[in-house]
Parts: structure tokens; C-alpha cells; sequence
């Protein structure tokens, strides 16, 4: 049996906002898989779950830069919120994308030997990156970025400096920047429906028919009668349609007018949505959590050795 540690408990909890003693049965049930402890914390306690899972969990800053057909947007990582305000910072990270747009780097590594000074440092970015990190005193990362050309016309759109989307698009400007902050705002996975990856739809699939046999079991074991098996079949299907509907842009009602959806707007301007991506700084990244108590426990018990 997988040990299941405090830490792993507290690190669940962070992600679904669930009790502390459901996540360590879920842990315990799944042996210590964090993915499938979640999902069987979301058949247990439905959405409220998952509503944290997409939590910062590190600090940073996204920029993007456009400049005629060609754009760029960059994610560069440090350790505290402090920094993303240093304006050596910000202009590292804002020149990280201008260089990406307009050289079209191949990887990471490129990026950081284009050629760059700035405070005293270069010739190149990654020397730059290196003297700040010394002169800041935080160490700091570039994480991903993507160059954008060729696919249409793009719309940059960023909110404050954690949330980054690039659209690419045929048709209205004004249209085009409105979906991408939609987008910012309510986070689609893809375009339409028919775009949403087979491995998202099957995870929910998974949770939908999880969720009914919970609910099985609960009739069950209060003397009811439980739902048939055809009636089962249709709500996981019907929670699976309700899924694709939320996730896929076109389908999901427009921030700036829910009386219609954004494949409405976008038809009613003669405009068309050919990709999009979207950068949330430190999405999927695990952010250090110090453990104040444990700290200092450790200090007395170090004190006390010494004396």
C-alpha cells in the first residue's frame, strides 16, 4: 500500500478545495496517484473539485508582441510576485517576445542565444537572464513560447500580466480581440466541439459514469430503487454533450452578450477563428509551499541536539 504523506494531502486539497479527510481517502484509494485521486474526488463530490484545479502555482509573467502577420507570445517564470512588478523583469520578458516574433527561434535554447543587451548584460538574451538573475537575486526562467505566422491575422489580448491569448482570425479586428478576452476569461480547450481531444472527453466520460454509480450506491443503500440502465446511459451522455458545450469556444455563451454564443457573434461580423492559444502563468507548474511549523519544529529540535 502507497505511503500517503501530509504533503500530498495538502497539495490535493489545494487542487480541489476538498475536505482534508476526503482527499486522503481518495489518495489512500488510489494509491497515491494524485490524477486519479482527483477524478475520484470529482465522482464523489461533483464540480465543486474540480473548480480549483486550475489554480497559479507559480508567479511569472505572460507578454506577447505582434507586429503586422508575425506575433509571438513568451511565459517567463520567477520565485515571487515581487519580481513580476521589476521593470528589468518586464523588460526581459517583453523583449523575449518581440525577438521570438521576428526571428522565429526553433526551441528554447534558440531563443536565449539571439542577440540582446540590457542592464549592463548581454550579448545575448540568456546572458541577460543570467545578469538579472545576480542583480535581482531571484532566479528566474524563460518557460514556453510560440511564434505565430502564417494562419490569418492575429489578436493579442492580455490580462494584467498572468493571463496571455493569441488569436489567429479572418475578419474584424474588433471581433477578433473581443473573443480573445472571452477566451482569457472562459478558458476553452478548442474551437468547436468536434476539436475538444478525445482524451478530455473520455476523462469526463469517466467521471459521469463514476458520479452515477456513486449515485447507485447511495440509492441502494437507502432502500430506493436505482435509476435504469438507459436512463444511467443517457446522463452520462447528456453530462458529457453538457461538457463539450462549456469547453469549445463557439458553443459558449459571449462575455460581452450571453444571448448569444461566440459562433453567433463571430457570424454575425463575418469572422472566423482559425486557432487560438492560451498562456496562464504557471498553470501545471507545483509551487513551493513552505511548511512554517515543520521549520521551526526542526530548528528547536536542532537547538536542542547542539545544546
Amino acid at each position: 500500500m502507497a505511503t500517503i504523506t501530509a504533503s500530498m494531502v495538502g497539495e490535493l486539497r489545494a487542487k480541489t478545495d476538498a475536505p482534508m479527510m476526503e482527499c486522503k481517502k481518495a489518495l489512500t484509494e488510489a494509491e497515491g496517484n494524485m490524477d486519479k485521486a482527483e477524478e475520484l474526488l470529482r465522482i464523489k463530490l461533483g464540480n465543486k473539485a474540480g473548480k480549483a484545479s486550475g489554480r497559479i502555482t507559480a508567479e511569472g509573467v505572460v507578454t506577447a508582441f505582434v507586429d503586422g502577420d508575425a506575433g509571438a507570445m513568451v511565459e517567463i517564470n520567477c520565485e515571487t510576485d515581487f519580481v513580476t512588478k521589476n521593470d528589468s523583469f518586464l523588460a526581459l520578458a517583453n523583449a523575449a517576445a518581440m525577438l521570438a516574433a521576428k526571428n522565429n527561434p526553433a526551441d528554447l535554447a534558440a531563443l536565449g542565444a539571439l542577440p540582446y543587451e540590457q542592464d549592463g548584460f548581454g550579448p545575448t538574451l540568456e546572458d541577460v537572464r543570467k545578469g538579472l538573475i545576480g542583480k535581482i537575486g531571484e532566479n528566474m526562467s524563460f518557460r514556453r513560447f510560440k511564434r505565430f505566422a502564417g494562419n490569418g491575422k492575429l489578436a493579442s489580448y492580455l490580462h494584467g500580466t498572468r493571463i496571455g491569448v493569441m488569436v489567429e482570425f479572418e475578419g474584424d479586428d474588433t471581433s477578433a480581440k473581443d473573443v480573445a478576452m472571452h477566451i482569457a476569461a472562459m478558458k476553452p480547450v478548442a474551437i468547436s466541439a468536434a476539436d475538444v481531444p478525445a482524451e478530455l472527453i473520455e476523462k469526463e466520460r469517466a467521471v459521469a459514469k463514476g458520479k452515477a454509480d456513486e449515485d447507485r450506491k447511495t440509492a441502494e443503500a437507502e432502500g430506493k430503487k436505482p435509476q435504469p440502465d438507459d436512463i444511467v446511459a443517457k446522463r452520462i451522455e447528456g453530462g458529457v454533450q453538457k461538457y463539450l458545450k462549456e469547453v469549445s469556444l463557439h458553443n459558449q455563451a459571449f462575455v460581452k452578450n450571453d444571448k448569444q454564443t461566440v459562433e453567433q457573434m463571430l457570424k454575425a461580423a463575418n469572422t472566423s477563428i482559425k486557432g487560438f492559444t492560451l498562456y496562464v502563468v504557471g498553470e501545471g507548474i507545483e509551487k513551493k509551499v513552505d511548511d512554517f511549523a515543520a521549520e521551526v519544529a526542526a530548528q528547536v529540535a536542532a537547538a536542542k541536539a547542539a545544546a
